[in-house]
């Protein structure tokens, strides 16, 4: 199996001489097989457009038929992470505060993993970073997720997440 974490590394200062943020390097399984996607975002817009993936594509392709650091065969996949993106960062939890998230963990906190609400934010609890969010459940509650136990997180598509992603109009 790949080194994720390796990977990124190779990839994130190719990434970042193009004037991208990397958001996400993954190792997926497809029904065509094994699938490298990496996710990367202009800072200025939060997007890229299919030019700017393909240029970028292209760079990382080269440095990994270079530095081959997956054994197997596999596929590259460079996108946009899209309007309702995975949150990676702790940069992101701040960012999209206020909208709506779904959240896994690791492993079960209060007898669940899974968790639906309103992003309230990124604090620093029991000496590390946690996410706040408001639960739809019916309960109202605010919870507390370590960001060191979150498996996943993603945004939820809503008509305010949309109105929020879209570029200003000039008048």
């Amino acid at each position: 199996m790949a080194n994720i974490a390796a990977i990124h590394e190779l990839i994130e200062p190719i990434v970042r001489e193009q004037g991208f943020d990397l958001v996400r390097v993954k190792m997926i399984n497809t029904e065509v097989g094994p699938t490298l996607q990496v996710m990367a975002e202009d800072p200025a817009t939060g997007q890229m457009l299919i030019d700017q993936c393909t240029t970028l594509s292209r760079a990382i392709s080269e440095m990994l038929d270079e530095e081959d650091p997956i054994e197997e065969e596999y596929s590259l996949e460079v996108s946009s992470p899209g309007i309702d993106r995975p949150l990676t960062r702790a940069k992101d939890y701040a960012l999209w505060a206020g909208h709506k998230v779904k959240i896994g963990l690791t492993e079960p906190m209060d007898g669940r993993k899974k968790f639906q609400g309103t992003l309230l934010g990124l604090e620093t609890a029991d000496g590390g970073e946690a996410v706040r969010v408001k639960l739809e459940d019916g309960s109202g509650e605010d919870v507390l997720l370590p960001m060191n136990r979150i498996d996943s997180a993603k945004l939820v598509l809503t008509d305010e997440l949309l109105a929020a992603t879209q570029p200003q109009q000039m008048n």
